[in-house]
């Protein structure tokens, strides 16, 4: 198996905090340096968030093009998506920063059950990003939770509603959602394999699921995400000093089961994104 695996790093999210790792980049210098290393580390893809002044989540399209800008100056080639996750903003105002035409954005197909909340994505709002991601040529990485978010998004890419190629990743391990389960996993690859066979996939574990299903997307020939948005440690009493360490981690899971790592542009000629 030598095609080569897409690396994302999920660099801040909307959750952890300093207390948790004091190494959780929350200004926009922290995340441009911390994903500066993860980059050279062997990240093609930058999972952006942003976060206020106090380190609460915000959707503020002024940090993210800050942000952005960062990112392209000291990661030439990566690929900045942004996310339009629900713990952000309500709303439309998850989508505000679509306009800086990143080169994707997460988009969240169906609504599904979090720790201690409903993650709530309805028809329309959905209908209204996927919309303004065409509108801005940005390309959808779809954060499927559910087995039904995965088939909803093959459905919505082959009606036109989705812009660029269909890129599915599988969430697995959010508490109340879809746990880390290797028969599911296997499922979901057969499924993609049998339903969008032109589609990429890749899959994020959170907690201490993160490697378990970097392992297992990477020998399935998928792609794969790290970072301290989904884990702050390395193991159970040892927090990653960086997110370029949980991206190195993954890299060594690549080059064990042969291979490669994506460089930037390779990912996006994988993807089917723009050129830089």
């Amino acid at each position: 198996m030598s095609a080569p695996c897409i690396l994302c790093v999920a660099i801040t999210g909307s959750v952890p905090t300093k207390a948790d790792n004091p190494a959780v980049p929350i200004t926009v210098a922290e995340q441009v340096e911390s994903t500066h290393a993860a980059y050279e580390a062997g990240a093609a893809i930058a999972h952006c968030h942003v976060r206020a002044d106090d380190g609460t989540p915000s959707s503020d399209p002024d940090r993210f093009a800050a942000l952005k800008e960062g990112l392209e100056k000291h990661c030439p080639g990566m690929i900045v998506q942004f996310s339009t996750g629900g713990r952000s903003g309500a709303g439309r105002t998850r989508g505000g920063m679509l306009p800086l035409r990143p080169d994707m954005a997460s988009l969240s197909v169906g609504s599904n059950n979090f720790p201690a909340r409903v993650y709530e994505n309805p028809p329309d709002l959905v209908e209204w990003l996927a919309g303004e991601m065409r509108a801005h040529e940005v390309t959808p990485e779809i954060e499927a939770f559910d087995l039904s978010h995965i088939l909803h998004a093959i459905r919505l890419h082959r009606a036109g509603a989705l812009y660029g190629n269909l890129y599915v990743q599988f969430v697995m391990g959010v508490k109340n959602a879809m746990p880390a389960d290797r028969e599911v996993f296997d499922f979901y690859v057969s499924l993609m394999r049998a339903r969008a066979p032109e589609a990429q996939w890749c899959a994020a574990g959170i907690g201490a699921n993160q490697v378990v299903v970097n392992e297992w997307a990477i020998a399935a020939g998928g792609h794969t995400r790290a970072g301290l948005e989904d884990n702050v440690r390395l193991d159970r009493d040892t927090l990653a000093p960086s997110n370029a360490a949980l991206i190195a981690r993954a890299a060594d899971i690549c080059a064990r089961y042969g291979r490669p790592v994506a460089t930037p542009a390779q990912a996006r000629a994988i993807l089917g994104l723009r050129a830089t």
